[in-house]
């Protein structure tokens, strides 16, 4: 399936979850920006595919290393830590722009600089 076709996940009224199979997960920041979304969206899959792949060689310290990229990535996206409906703009922006800061640097908790 083209990911780029798909039909977005219905939301919820108030825009702060998604729906998938019945059950809601919380939205992507809607203030992001698309090229700053896209971005952590890869660095989100690279760090999924690393667990996994961390887990098939049963590497702990490379799982726990990805299993960080996968945090900073979903809280910079705004679907973990403080709702983004309950920060600033300001507190939002910073919150992506230092989530890409540290995936783009590598310097992810768990992760060698």
């Amino acid at each position: 399936m083209n990911h780029a076709d798909a039909t977005p996940p219905p939301h919820t009224e108030d825009g702060h979850h998604v729906l998938i199979k019945g059950r809601r997960w919380r939205a992507t920041d809607p203030a992001l920006p698309d090229d700053e979304a896209q971005r952590l969206r890869k660095h989100l899959m690279a760090a999924r595919r690393a667990v996994g792949a961390a887990l098939r060689a049963g590497d702990t310290t490379a799982e726990k290393a990805a299993r960080a990229r996968v945090q900073t990535a979903k809280v910079a996206l705004g679907e973990r830590g403080t709702p983004w409906w309950e920060q600033s703009d300001e507190e939002r922006r910073a919150r992506w722009e230092e989530g890409l800061a540290e995936l783009d640097s590598g310097t992810s908790q768990g992760q060698k600089a």
